[in-house]
């Protein structure tokens, strides 16, 4: 069985100016078997965030390769790459950007209708996965009629309704009480182990991070341990 995710001396440089860049990876490489839950942690500015959106798909890196379930990723075009993110894999983040006028049902399904369902099985496959996120009543609720958890149990909804090889995570608990932040961490914990469903989560929390399998962390745009 391949990696499901596979960087090889990955590297990132953002340019500022005339001899001004900042090189935020420098050569990381590692290797995310599918159904991992991985934590990646570091201090700011380590490249953790720089990392998750290169893994994901979501920038481009300056040197080296990137790998999804054995096929190369990061030479993709434009059009392949919005099919990518689209259909396989599913993003989780601190702020959930949630859109304010839809309701939850609206937000979930929408991921659903992007990927190619038609409307109606759209909404059924969001009502599944709003019951199996445990928010099975409110699916009429929009995000700011729900608590911070509660939202955060939405997005993940949305990250998993297309039923994604990997789901990235940006600090997917920094906006949640402790409480709420206990909840999410084992409601990921329980989809990874019921649905086989990888996590690449970035956290500062050490709770987050006990949860999960395995913890890389980055050092100075590079992996340390």
């Amino acid at each position: 069985m391949c990696p499901v995710i596979q960087a090889k001396d990955v590297h990132k440089r953002y340019v500022l100016g005339r001899n001004n860049y900042v090189d935020a990876l420098r050569g990381v490489s590692l290797e995310i078997e599918p159904g991992e839950m991985v934590a990646v942690m570091g201090p700011s500015g380590s490249g953790k965030s720089t990392l998750l959106h290169i893994l994901g798909c979501l920038d481009s890196l300056t040197a080296g390769e990137v790998w999804l379930d054995g096929r190369r990723v990061d030479n993709l075009s434009g059009r392949e790459l919005v099919r990518l993110r689209r259909e396989e894999l599913g993003f989780i983040f601190q702020t959930f950007n949630l859109i304010p006028s839809l309701n939850a049902l609206e937000n979930v399904a929408l991921a659903a209708q992007y990927a190619g369902k038609s409307r109606g099985a759209a909404r059924q496959v969001a009502l599944e996965t709003l019951a199996a996120v445990n928010l099975p009543n409110h699916h009429q609720h929009r995000p700011s009629e729900l608590s911070g958890g509660q939202q955060q149990r939405v997005a993940i909804a949305r990250a998993l309704v297309n039923r994604p090889k990997v789901i990235f995570g940006d600090e997917p608990t920094g906006n949640l009480d402790s409480a709420s932040s206990e909840e999410i961490v084992a409601l990921m914990k329980t989809i990874n182990k019921a649905m086989g469903t990888t996590f690449v989560l970035v956290t500062h929390d050490p709770e987050v991070a006990g949860a999960c399998g395995r913890v890389i962390h980055l050092l100075d745009g590079k992996v340390s341990s």
